[in-house]
């Protein structure tokens, strides 16, 4: 994103802080860990709903800037996430699940948007960096968690048990599930006990392999470690003393 596009408040202290988080795809990655971590341990309920919604709107924001998006599409993924958080807050408040579950389509879609724009970023650069590498894990990473908000959406319209044999669900297990899926993991503990959840944990699997092979893989293999020092380090002995 092109930080001269900025002009919300703040004025130079925006500028600043736009520059620091370009290609920030390390501090992206932490983001969407933070939010793993919160999905595995609290509730999607209440205020650890509110908690969630907190860290996945950073994440997007992060995503969207770091990925140069256009200062508009920022601002709206701002405005959006206020939003949800405040939709968040007053199920908190009310008990009233509407407002949260509109809350989560809203920053499901764009943590989706933000993770495709890193994507694109990731392979557009003009070089492979550890910051492209990041990136890359960062939307992999992601998928995870789209897929587990999927299956915990099924699981709450669908009239029969999401698992088979109707086990105890723990608010961490989607994400579990989700994760040993796209990994190809595959422990047997929790499996669908139908469609559509057959299908889209399918889908998963085959989405999580070719994302390995094909763009991760590709990443590293062509990935030269050390070069970008090495370029600043002759240009500096070539600058006039």
């Amino acid at each position: 994103m092109d930080p001269s596009g900025i002009r919300a408040p703040g004025g130079e202290r925006w500028l600043k802080r736009a520059e620091q988080v370009s290609d920030a795809f390390g501090l992206v990655l932490l983001l969407v860990l933070v939010t793993f971590v919160l999905t595995s341990l609290v509730g999607n309920t209440g205020w650890g709903a509110v908690l969630i919604m907190s860290a996945t709107a950073a994440t997007s924001v992060v995503a969207l800037t770091s990925s140069q998006a256009p200062p508009r599409h920022v601002h709206l993924a701002i405005y959006l996430s206020v939003v949800s958080l405040l939709l968040a807050i007053v199920t908190a408040l009310s008990g009233a699940a509407l407002w949260l579950n509109l809350a989560a389509v809203i920053q499901v879609t764009l943590l989706a948007l933000a993770m495709i724009a890193v994507l694109i970023r990731v392979v557009t650069a003009a070089e492979v960096s550890a910051r492209t590498i990041l990136g890359a894990i960062s939307v992999y990473t992601v998928l995870g968690l789209l897929f587990s908000f999927a299956y915990e959406a099924i699981a709450r319209v669908q009239d029969s048990p999401f698992f088979e044999g109707d086990p105890h669900i723990h608010y961490g297990d989607f994400l579990f599930f989700s994760y040993t899926t796209l990994t190809t993991t595959g422990y047997g503990d929790l499996v669908p006990a139908g469609q559509p959840g057959e299908m889209i944990a399918t889908f998963e699997m085959l989405l999580g392999q070719i994302f390995l092979v094909t763009l991760v893989a590709g990443l590293v293999a062509v990935w030269r470690p050390g070069t970008g020092l090495k370029q600043r380090r002759e240009r500096r002995t070539k600058e006039p003393s």
